[in-house]
């Protein structure tokens, strides 16, 4: 069979996402900081967009329509006009006569003495004549406030701090070079990440040097800080405080002990008694296992409600957007009328385009926040009993419920419930959080959601004493005595992501608490 190349025309369909609908998609999965930046970047690409101001009611409204009547008139002076004219030059005077007012007032008594100075005077100071008049004051020569936060000292960071207290430690240019390079290996908990080998062999430097080196450094502020690990961390510390004898050294060196609370086997092998073991787990409790956080750079963003959740004086649930977490933005119509007006043949196709992408990205903001405010509206139709009653009455629920009930797919819905929050009586609450898998009853009744039983579970373990630890057959058994079918693994799972211990370890700890209770008590 010969291979050859031919011509042929198949006629098909495809669905094709446009440009447009691919906008709008990432509008509605974006959150309220990812939006703003988003808005930010189109206020800069697009002139015919701005920012709304203020509430943007009716007024503002009002005022844009009569913008665009008044460019679409010849121009014509009108009475309105007038009185603004009138307007700004009794305010113009007015704040002249004000500002000789309060000149005249701080004028000085006797002889006239004159503020200009020469110019002579002020080339010789090497000051120009033409920025500086003599006055005094803060602002800028177009009469704007000075920018407070300019004058704010930044906050170090804690590579910054240690190169400070760097440069006074060790003289030798050399060995700051060394020291320069062990800092940059401390990550921002303040521990030293990269391998002191791997800093020596490539500066090709000694190793006893950068091991005395790193000690130089282990002495800086904070207390902690080049340690290779937690256990070197706490040894640093408890060197600076004179209490890193024998016995702690030993201590100190088993951590996993000390994290499982194995008390008895810490004082067989520290050589002390109980008493002493838990005086010795207390100096621990106050040392900083990261010493670098408190030199943290990244800023905290606040968390803002995408959606309020109130309470009506009928019983019934108000649910509302915040206006403050949905930044808006306008078209400026009256600009583009009368940018095209004079425009010329390729300018009239950027300006077409740009209002076309403006109104556009007006209709998916719209289209954004309806669909946001409808999902909301039907979680809490169907999560009421958790508004009212609280986490043990949270229903289970899945996309496709919320999906049917509003007419829109699942992935439309999951984009939606990403990284939006709603605001309620109980707090604050993302709204994945309101969509949990079902536990079936052992009577065959209407099932349980699984973060209502997971706070049972920590309820339950909340509860316990050091005499009554609940393993998880008890907690199971106790789940079941309340209708809740439920597998002993699930148990463990949902234990497990609550970051709880086991029922030996929860004892363990349990009993060594009482143990320190009663030495703090008998000092």
């Amino acid at each position: 069979m010969a291979i050859s190349t031919k011509l042929m025309m198949r006629q098909g369909q495809s669905l094709v996402m446009t440009p447009q609908l691919l906008q709008a998609i990432k509008l509605l999965q974006f959150s309220n900081l990812e939006l703003s930046a988003f808005l930010h970047d189109e206020l800069e690409r697009n002139p015919l967009l701005e920012a709304q101001e203020g509430d943007g009611g009716p007024e503002s409204r009002e005022s844009q329509d009569a913008d665009f009547v008044a460019e679409a008139t010849d121009g014509e002076p009108h009475e309105g006009d007038w009185a603004q004219d009138s307007l700004a030059i009794d305010s113009a005077t007015l704040s002249a006569d004000l500002g000789a007012d309060v000149s005249n007032a701080f004028e000085p008594e006797g002889p006239a003495v004159s503020r200009e100075v020469p110019r002579e005077a002020m080339e010789g100071a090497g000051l120009s004549a033409t920025s500086w008049n003599g006055s005094a004051g803060g602002g800028g020569e177009d009469g704007e406030a000075p920018n407070l936060e300019a004058y704010v000292a930044a906050r170090p960071s804690l590579h910054e701090h240690l190169a400070e207290q760097l440069a006074l430690a060790l003289p030798d240019p050399r060995q700051r070079i060394i020291g320069q390079a062990i800092i940059d290996g401390i990550d921002e908990t303040g521990y030293l990440r990269e391998s002191l080998a791997d800093i020596t062999e490539r500066l090709e430097a000694d190793p006893a040097e950068a091991e005395a080196i790193l000690a130089t450094i282990q002495s800086f502020e904070p207390s902690g800080v080049g340690a290779r690990d937690l256990a070197e961390c706490l040894a640093i510390q408890l060197k600076e405080r004179d209490r890193y004898d024998p016995a702690m050294q030993i201590f100190v060196a088993n951590l996993p002990l000390v994290a499982r609370r194995d008390f008895a086997q810490l004082a067989k092998l520290c050589g002390v008694d109980a008493e002493d073991i838990a005086d010795m787990a207390a100096e621990l409790r106050r040392l900083d296992p990261k010493p670098g956080r408190a030199f943290g750079d990244a800023p905290i963003q606040p968390l803002v409600a995408d959606v309020i959740v109130r309470a009506a004086s009928d019983g019934s649930w108000l649910v509302e957007l915040n206006s403050d977490a949905l930044p808006r933005v306008l078209v400026n119509h009256s600009y583009a009328a009368k940018v095209s007006a004079g425009a010329r043949d390729g300018d009239k196709t950027f300006i077409s385009n740009c209002l076309q992408n403006a109104n556009w990205l007006t209709k998916s903001l719209e289209q954004r926040s309806r669909t946001i405010l409808k999902v909301a509206s039907e979680i809490v139709r169907l999560q009421d009993a958790f508004l009212d009653k609280g986490v043990e009455h949270l229903r289970p629920l899945n996309l496709r419920t919320i999906a049917d009930a509003i007419g829109m797919h699942e992935s439309t819905v999951s984009r939606v419930t990403s990284n939006k929050y709603m605001m309620t009586p109980r707090g604050i609450f993302e709204l994945k959080y309101f969509f949990s898998a079902s536990i079936a009853t052992t009577s065959g009744g209407e099932a349980h959601s699984a973060e209502s039983v997971r706070f049972r579970i920590k309820q339950m373990i909340d509860r316990e004493s050091a005499d009554d630890v609940l393993s998880d057959d008890a907690i199971v058994a106790r789940l079941k005595a309340i209708d809740i079918d439920i597998a002993r693994r699930t148990v463990a799972k949902y234990r497990d992501s609550l970051r709880i211990p086991s029922s030996v370890d929860r004892r363990r700890a349990k009993m060594a608490l009482a143990r320190e209770q009663a030495a703090l008590q008998a000092h």
